[in-house]
């Protein structure tokens, strides 16, 4: 027996050769094997052993009733530490925990029927832990020589490797897809020389609007983009081979159905796309939408246009000021001039240098209001008294240039709640502005109204209007240097600026309308109402509230510099003054506003001041007014002239002001 167990190739030659798994069969002690001894097999699984033995590849043979189990040195490695126990041994206990799977196919293959499994998944253990597996085989019937099936044969190869790599394969797809679609930037495939659209992302598609892209040519899918240069760059990149890159481009596309053009701006790579054999197959397309972007640049482009136009504009304006003011104190300084020539010059000076102020004062506006540094001290106004306030402050441009103003309030107050010396500026920037661009003797409309739950004050004038291409830019800050840098229209472009911003302030709103160049304009302020039931009762005309001791004043002086002078001295002490520089227009308004106190300059261009005098004394509502006579001539019979005409003080020019603060004080006393 030992020699048998021994040398069992001597008698069984079916066993030789075979490597490992031969050497194993032979010395191998099969008193427990359900096959029993070798020399006792019959021929077909004789035959079967040696065909496995000597195969690479992975081969097993399961034989009689209890299908005992002999495989070659290639299947090994599928059994792992299954072996070598599984040699010899029953199928079903080499593979219990895969049995319900392959059982079927067992069975089939038993009754005759082959079987082909690709890619199988089998759930194993065979390193002492169980895992997934897959493996491509097939089940055959073995016949012995009888023709009866008495067992069964399988050649397979184990696919984890090949599985496990394209799910890797699959999932790393799957990973980029995902980069793919949710990257920032516009993505896309195009295959062949027409440009077929294999692949593109959430980006493109927000770019030129959600579509059916994928499967069309690139004219196909976006026919509005013919005649743009880029079906004709995809063609130059398919046929050279070089790579294209756009900056900003723009592109006009129809993102949303039946809807209009709109303009976008891409930066992109067309990155041609090659096969194994280096020939241009595809493009890659790549980039960003840059349209925010695009837009931000020209707006900063545009704005350091407007501040180098404004700057040179500021320069212009400062220096026309500095040039008289320059002038003159060159002749003071000469110490030569008479005092006529004296006086003239200081004028000079300080009516250039209340200009440069206001230039100052303007600009410091709108920076405060724009940083929002400006408090606004509210009180409830009526609309009537800014545009009383707003006509007093442009008047002497009006009356320089001989408009014709007509001043239209309502009957009833119109309560605004705000900052009385604000909406007055408001309100006066927009007459000054056309006052300045009708040409002398214009008409200009001042109308104060009521719509729904709004005060509208609005300036209408016959001027030389506003180009159609301005009108939407022209509340934007320096909008006027730029539009007219060689100052042909004159100002820096910050008054309506100011005046959109304050308005603002109040919430309220501006709008300015214009039919074209030389055919007027017009502006509406908008101002909430003041509804509260308890608005103050509308003081009456001509009489504003005082504080105790201040008197309404009027100064009538032909003289524009020195009649504001004086109104700004006294409005100092607390007066409340107004101004006019004709007989007839101080005559109106003292008639209108019932001043306590009247300063009248006897040398007025149409009518003298004791002329003036006269007719306010015969008026009931002017009749008991204080008249201060002032004038250049101080002579007696001056005095009495002044006396004679109506006048209570007789003041001779340069006025003292002590003296005048004490008449207007014993006015207050008097009236209060």
């Amino acid at each position: 027996m030992k020699q048998e167990h021994a040398t069992p190739s001597e008698w069984l030659p079916f066993l030789s050769g075979g490597g490992q798994m031969g050497a194993m069969m032979r010395a191998h002690d099969w008193s427990g094997s359900p096959l029993g001894h070798p020399r006792t097999w019959p021929q077909a699984l004789r035959t079967t052993v040696g065909l496995i033995l000597n195969s690479k590849f992975p081969m097993f043979v399961a034989w009689g009733p209890e299908l005992g189990f002999l495989y070659n040195d290639s299947y090994t490695a599928v059994l792992g530490e299954k072996h070598p126990a599984s040699l010899g041994n029953r199928f079903h206990d080499i593979w219990g925990e895969i049995w319900d799977d392959i059982h079927p196919l067992i069975v089939r293959a038993l009754k005759g029927e082959s079987t082909y499994v690709d890619r199988m998944l089998l759930r194993m253990n065979r390193h002492g832990y169980d895992e997934d597996t897959w493996f491509r085989f097939s089940y055959s019937s073995v016949r012995d020589e009888d023709g009866t099936v008495a067992g069964m044969f399988c050649a397979c190869v184990e696919t984890t490797a090949e599985v496990l790599a394209e799910r890797y394969r699959e999932e790393e797809n799957q990973r980029l897809v995902t980069l793919f679609e949710q990257a920032p930037g516009i993505i896309a495939v195009l295959r062949g020389p027409e440009h077929v659209f294999e692949i593109t992302n959430r980006s493109y598609l927000q770019l030129v609007g959600h579509r059916e892209l994928v499967g069309k040519t690139a004219r196909q899918a976006l026919p509005e983009v013919e005649g743009q240069g880029f079906f004709e760059l995809l063609d130059q990149v398919y046929s050279s081979g070089e790579p294209f890159v756009g900056h900003a481009l723009p592109l006009r596309v129809q993102r949303e159905a039946n809807g209009p053009l709109e303009e976008r701006f891409i930066d992109f790579v067309y990155q041609p796309i090659r096969d194994p054999k280096g020939d241009v197959v595809g493009i890659f397309v790549e980039g960003s939408d840059v349209t925010v972007r695009k837009r931000v640049e020209d707006e900063l482009r545009a704005a350091n246009r407007q501040k180098d136009q404004f700057l040179a504009m500021l320069a212009h304006e400062l220096r026309n000021p500095l040039a008289p003011i320059t002038t003159a104190a060159e002749l003071l300084r000469g110490g030569q001039l008479d005092p006529a020539r004296t006086r003239h010059a200081s004028e000079i000076i300080a009516r250039q240098a209340e200009h440069m102020t206001a230039l100052v004062n303007d600009l410091l506006d709108v920076s405060r209001v724009t940083r929002g540094l400006v408090a606004i001290e509210k009180e409830v106004i009526d609309a009537a008294e800014i545009v009383q306030g707003a006509v007093e402050q442009v008047r002497p441009l009006l009356d320089m240039k001989r408009h014709a103003l007509q001043v239209e309030v309502p009957r009833e107050p119109a309560y605004v709640c705000g900052d009385r010396t604000r909406l007055v500026q408001v309100v006066s920037n927009i007459l000054n502005n056309a006052a300045k661009y009708t040409p002398a003797g214009g008409s200009i409309v001042l109308r104060a109204r009521v719509e729904g739950e709004q005060a509208v004050i609005g300036v209408r004038d016959n001027g030389q209007g506003i180009d159609p291409q301005v009108l939407p830019y022209i509340f934007d800050l320096f909008t006027q240097a730029e539009r007219t840098p060689d100052r042909s229209q004159g100002g820096l472009g910050i008054g309506l600026a100011l005046v959109k911003s304050l308005v603002a302030l109040h919430g309220g709103s501006v709008a300015a309308y214009s039919d074209g160049l030389n055919r007027g304009s017009e502006f509406d302020v908008r101002l909430p109402l003041h509804l509260r039931q308890d608005a103050p009762a509308a003081p009456a005309e001509g009489e504003p509230a005082l504080a105790p001791g201040a008197v309404r004043v009027l100064v009538v002086d032909d003289n524009v510099d020195a009649a504001q002078m004086l109104a700004t001295l006294l409005e100092a002490h607390g007066h409340a003054v107004t101004v006019e520089y004709d007989g007839k227009g101080a005559l109106e308004r003292a008639l209108r506003e019932r001043p306590q106190a009247m300063l009248l300059d006897i040398g007025l261009p149409d009518m003298d001041g004791h002329e003036l005098a006269r007719q306010l004394r015969g008026s009931p509502e002017t009749a008991g007014a204080t008249l201060i006579a002032l004038t250049g001539y101080g002579q007696a019979e001056d005095r009495q002239r002044a006396r004679e005409a109506g006048f209570n003080h007789h003041l001779v020019k340069p006025a003292d002001l002590g003296q005048l603060l004490d008449i207007l004080g014993q006015v207050g006393t008097q009236s209060g």
